[in-house]
């Protein structure tokens, strides 16, 4: 039989500690919900073109954002996870540095480096290339605060695989490249499936960096966190459902990415 458990006032207070956070999270996100579907059309204003232009281009932006991370961060996370070398806690920390930083400074310092008077955008610039103010800028503002998440977690799997197993896949034979697909690969892969999704929800919620790299000009740069920005002021309703759209997006993505941490806890 369970033991009871004896009442203390530590339990009380950590008990009631829990709640207030809980309750100041919940209460504001669920406020916003109900009144979206109470006082407001949220179906309708979800029909509106501000919303559904910024939905799509929001998907699509970041859906782009992430296979970039996915490409350019598998290698270094794999590096980072595998390799000694100079400079290895500099890269390491530098990778990091977006996910401190605040975003608006991520996007002045993309719009110094590549606007049409930056480092590079100049030499863009006098070649007929338009970075700034442009939807591949909306890209590249949620790649420079999202791909951190993915490193991280594809980072930590990497790290999680036995390496038994890989030398024993050397020894059978398999090439370094093979056995990195066929077995360090499989074997990390809940990490790094975790990692594009947190990836991807960070770059779906990207506002400080995409307003100041990319503008907020409708159908071209006005995602979704941009398009609440102005419908506030005009349409309050079409900012509560693209909120809610929000919320309901990142809520399922830290699920999927709760779940595919356990899995990989399992199978590693």
């Amino acid at each position: 039989m369970r033991r009871a458990q004896t009442f203390t006032w530590g339990g009380l207070v950590v008990g009631l500690s829990a709640a207030i956070l809980v309750a100041f999270i919940g209460i504001p996100v669920g406020a916003l919900i109900a009144r979206g579907f109470i006082e407001g059309d949220v179906l309708a204003a979800l029909r509106s073109p501000v919303a559904t232009t910024a939905l799509w281009l929001s998907l699509a932006t970041s859906a782009i954002a992430v296979a970039v991370a996915v490409v350019l961060g598998t290698p270094a996370a794999y590096l980072l996870a595998r390799r000694s070398f100079p400079g290895r806690s500099v890269i390491d920390t530098l990778i990091d540095l977006p996910v401190v930083l605040p975003p608006v400074v991520g996007g002045l310092a993309l719009l110094v480096a590549l606007g049409r008077h930056g480092v590079i955008g100049g030499p863009l610039d006098a070649a007929g290339v338009d970075v700034a103010f442009t939807t591949g800028a909306v890209v590249l503002a949620q790649l420079f605060v999202a791909v951190p998440f993915y490193i991280r977690s594809a980072r930590a799997g990497f790290e999680s695989v036995d390496r038994r197993l890989e030398a024993v896949s050397a020894t059978l034979g398999a090439g370094g490249w093979r056995t990195f697909r066929r077995v360090t690969v499989p074997l990390a892969l809940p990490s790094l499936i975790g990692g594009a999704v947190m990836c991807w929800a960070r770059a779906l919620g990207e506002f400080g960096a995409t307003i100041m790299f990319a503008g907020n000009v409708f159908g071209r740069t006005q995602t979704m966190p941009l398009a609440i920005l102005e419908a506030i002021e005009t349409d309050v309703d079409a900012a509560l459902a693209i909120a809610i759209v929000l919320i309901v997006l990142a809520f399922a993505g830290l699920l999927v990415f709760k779940g595919l941490a356990r899995l990989g806890g399992r199978v590693l």
